[in-house]
């Protein structure tokens, strides 16, 4: 039997680190919407939806997917030497495509922005100047966010988990402090307008602000070199010296490439139907992407802390089981991230589904964010919850196809994926009316099947994931979570003055002590319905306090 396990504990040191940043990242979805609006914040969202489709694309997507799968493996069948050689490489290529793609997204911003409004009303097309604008500024930002998820790919190939779990959360303060400082200093008077909350003017045709938006945007690019920068003293701790290598030719550089253009698209299906759904959004509003955008933050916020947390210890673990003499630990390892992501991630789906209102009103609605804003998010984040438990399990699932050298199966099935995520957009828009909640529920019906597709699939590859004791585990969670969902519909049934009272630490309250309550009923029902994942939690907590804060 191979020897490789499932580092859990390590899942919880880059669960806690990935909390930081989702919670930062929120920190900066609530500041902007306050300061900025709807209207305005949706600008920004559309234009910043290219370059961060291109970072979930190149970036976090498929080069760090592909680059760890064969660092890995480089690692176990040449040695550090060779692998940091294959490192130079990337590094030297990603710098010097990355930034042809930069100078590429800034010269074709303008019919980037035609591409995704089609049959967008003269409502949305009157902000076309300020969004292509916002646009080029932007577009650097993912050759930052390139460079950053190459060397995140590097400290994860050698086991260092947890500094690169921390990087996103130097993005998010670098955005925060550059883009609230650089907006001020662009056009105080605006700022002062928000503080004050007078009336806003209109400038140029124009909502008053956008020079404040421009300071955002070149925030958004302190952030990403934050993000890269923060990382390199642990590159440097784990042995990697870059050197200039232009040697392309390489097998290691061209078995990368290989996996990358499957994963391209298989590895970012998701963000894909985002931007499509931004299209179709054209069509509701300009407020319509602000709106989704923050409900998808929040769906993102357990996604991350959990989702990601799991595939990313679950991924060096796969590639080095699939290059090992026996790969019996595969499916097994397999199948218990899963059963760990779906234990994580479930109670998490039905307590945005139940309190999405009061959770978005409380965080969203202040300033300019006003309460058909605040409605109109959560009405999305209630259905976009509807898939978050098959987006944690896609993101465990998809990266493992490459570790067998399976890439082309991911991408077919996003390839079917982004079809029904288009048509359901199209007949729930324009056949069911359904406006932007039509978008959001589309989403969530592409995952859950692309999630299947893909269980399947690697099923029929690696003989089995354990699906009996998958099912048995959702099931019990699935009961757990029943009287989750009862605590949050009663609170919202009796307590409603509560979580909407007009004191913001009343209703502060409120939230977490039906959250804390309805999180207590979930661990104690899974307790008792002797669910594996959580005696495991249990017995890392206890084996940590119990030797001083150090875990064996």
């Amino acid at each position: 039997m191979s020897k490789e396990k499932l580092n859990t504990r390590a899942s919880f040191v880059v669960a806690a680190a990935v909390m930081l940043s989702r919670v930062l990242g929120l920190v900066r979805e609530i500041l902007f919407s306050a300061i900025f609006g709807g209207e305005r914040l949706g600008a920004f969202v559309v234009a910043f939806r290219i370059p961060n489709l291109l970072r979930d694309l190149f970036a976090e997507g498929a080069l760090s997917t592909a680059f760890i799968t064969v660092f890995s493996r480089k690692v176990k069948t040449e040695g550090d030497g060779g692998a940091w050689v294959l490192a130079s490489k990337m590094f030297t290529l990603t710098v010097v495509f990355m930034s042809a793609v930069t100078i590429l997204g800034i010269v074709l911003a303008e019919p980037l922005f035609d591409l995704i409004t089609w049959g967008a009303s003269p409502e949305v097309m009157a902000w076309k100047g300020l969004v292509v604008l916002l646009t080029r500024v932007m577009f650097p930002f993912i050759l930052l966010v390139s460079l950053a998820a190459l060397v995140m790919g590097m400290l994860n190939a050698r086991n260092v988990f947890g500094v690169p779990a921390l990087a996103s959360s130097f993005f998010n303060i670098g955005s925060i402090l550059g883009g609230v400082f650089l907006a001020w200093w662009l056009e105080p008077d605006f700022i002062r307008q928000v503080i004050h909350h007078t009336q806003s003017e209109t400038l140029l045709g124009l909502p008053f602000g956008q020079r404040a938006l421009l300071g955002l945007a070149l925030g958004t690019l302190i952030g990403g070199l934050l993000q890269f920068v923060f990382q390199l003293p642990a590159l440097k701790r784990a042995g990697f010296t870059f050197r200039l290598d232009f040697r392309w030719w390489d097998p290691g550089v061209k078995k990368i490439l290989d996996l990358m253009i499957p994963s391209v698209i298989a590895a970012s299906a998701v963000q894909i139907n985002v931007l499509v759904n931004t299209s179709f959004a054209m069509h509701v509003g300009i407020s319509a992407p602000a709106w989704l955008n923050n409900a998808f933050r929040l769906m993102q916020l357990p996604l991350g802390v959990f989702g990601v947390a799991v595939a990313t210890i679950t991924l060096p673990v796969v590639s080095r089981i699939a290059v090992s003499e026996d790969r019996a630990d595969f499916g097994p390892t397999l199948g218990r991230a899963l059963r760990l992501a779906v234990f994580l991630t479930l109670p998490s789906a039905v307590g945005l589904y139940f309190l999405a209102h009061p959770i978005i009103s409380l965080i969203y609605e202040h300033g300019n964010f006003g309460a058909m804003d605040a409605l109109n998010s959560a009405l999305a984040l209630q259905l976009y919850a509807l898939g978050l438990v098959a987006y944690s399990c896609i993101k465990v699932l998809s990266p493992a196809f490459y570790a067998i050298d399976r890439r082309w199966t991911p991408m077919l099935v996003s390839f079917a994926s982004i079809g029904i995520n288009a048509f359901l957009n199209w007949f729930f828009i324009f056949r069911m009316d359904l406006g932007h909640r039509g978008l959001a529920l589309s989403t969530a019906i592409a995952a859950v099947i692309n999630f299947f597709a893909l269980y399947v699939l690697m099923t029929w590859h690696v003989g089995t994931l354990k699906t009996r004791v998958l099912l048995t585990t959702t099931g019990r969670c699935i009961l757990g979570s029943v009287g989750l969902g009862l605590v949050c519909f009663g609170a919202m049934y009796f307590f409603p003055n509560l979580l909407f009272a007009p004191s913001i630490g009343m209703r502060v309250v409120a939230l977490f002590g039906v959250i804390l309550v309805a999180g207590f009923v979930y661990l104690g029902a899974c307790f008792a319905l002797q669910v594996e994942e959580i005696r495991e939690a249990v017995g890392i907590v206890r084996a940590k306090l119990g030797r001083g804060g150090r875990t064996p």
